[in-house]
């Protein structure tokens, strides 16, 4: 580490925490993902015929449970400078041991614990590669990505599981009585109180911000980085195979391809939700008001006739504002910062 590299990290931290707590809540650019959400919302409410029915808001929170469920070990694997690009394929995977463990007997309970199991252990290799062999995180999820998708389709083919106990497939599109929210919001939202709880108020937490901003600087400060790592990949197979669950439960039917390209939802999701791609900034509200923003947009398109293709290309566009934004305002700032700081001279030769 050099002491460049730690005078920055410090000071990015100090510059942070001089502002007062009601300025770094309000003004920050997960609140402005709020902000957003909020206009999203009315505006879809006010010119989209049937949004604001009940039965579209159960149907867009079945749809974004896998994401919102995902998306909450990922804010903390990119937090640390790192990323799983392997989810998509590990909830397909589950959704496929889910499907030939019923399908060879087994009950639905035993066979959704081996795809827990398997979610834990494909988790724990992604981590063992990253931290103790040293991998890129990026090139290695690629390849478990091409790998877990491999073996899905492997085990099914294009057979289609589709004979799971039906009273789990109804708690899986179940609606909390009275309401129009589906069940699977409340292991979400127990999920969500627990991750906020860690990152925010445990040193655990704070050595992931502190990986993030200086991975060197860290393990000084006592911080396990590898085995903090390694335990968010694990944490991350582990969703990934409940949300691959869920996904089988809600759809009734598990394939090899089930969930393709979940994986660049959820990775658009928390970096729109604020989430530096570099590590050591985010916040969980405003990952969670990013994935609700997609399926809001997603929905409301849908509902005005307007194609899938022209959705992701909305969605893209939106990510690639939201990075190129971050990136000029920090620019900005910068400059507010040092207005007049002009570059040093070059020494002469004479001298």
């Amino acid at each position: 580490m050099t002491t460049a590299t730690a005078t920055t990290s410090s000071n990015r931290v100090t510059r942070d925490f001089e502002k007062p707590l009601w300025r770094r809540v309000l003004v920050s650019r997960e609140m402005g993902v709020v902000a957003l959400l909020i206009v999203v919302v009315i505006y879809s409410m006010v010119s989209v015929r049937g949004f604001g029915q009940p039965i579209t808001v159960n149907y867009l929170l079945l749809d974004v449970a896998p994401i919102l469920l995902i998306a909450l070990p990922m804010t903390l694997i990119m937090i640390t400078g790192e990323i799983d690009l392997s989810v998509g394929s590990m909830v397909g995977l589950a959704s496929v041991v889910t499907g030939a463990g019923v399908h060879a007997g087994l009950p639905f309970e035993v066979a959704a614990f081996l795809a827990l199991l398997v979610g834990a252990l494909g988790g724990a290799f992604n981590g063992f590669l990253v931290t103790v062999v040293g991998l890129p995180s990026l090139a290695v999820t690629i390849g478990t990505l091409a790998l877990f998708r491999g073996l899905a389709v492997g085990l099914l083919g294009t057979t289609a599981v589709t004979d799971f106990p039906e009273a789990w497939t109804a708690l899986a599109k179940a609606k909390i009585s009275g309401t129009t929210i589906p069940y699977i919001m409340v292991p979400f939202l127990i999920l969500l109180v627990l991750f906020v709880i860690v990152l925010q108020f445990t040193p655990f937490g704070r050595g992931i911000y502190a990986i993030g901003l200086s991975k060197e600087a860290a393990r000084f400060s006592g911080v396990h980085v590898e085995r903090t790592k390694f335990l968010l990949f694990v944490l991350a197979g582990l969703v990934s195979a409940f949300a691959g669950i869920y996904y089988t439960l809600r759809f009734g039917s598990a394939r090899g391809d089930n969930a393709t390209g979940l994986e660049l939802q959820v990775i658009a999701a928390v970096v729109l939700g604020g989430v530096s791609v570099f590590g050591g900034r985010g916040q969980l509200y405003g990952v969670v008001a990013a994935v609700l923003l997609i399926g809001v947009l997603s929905s409301a398109l849908r509902l005005a006739n307007v194609t899938s293709d022209v959705i992701n290309v909305i969605t893209g566009v939106l990510l690639v504002l939201s990075v190129v934004g971050a990136s000029v305002l920090t620019w900005l700032q910068k400059r507010r910062q040092h207005p007049n700081r002009l570059p040093r001279p070059a020494p002469s030769a004479a001298s």
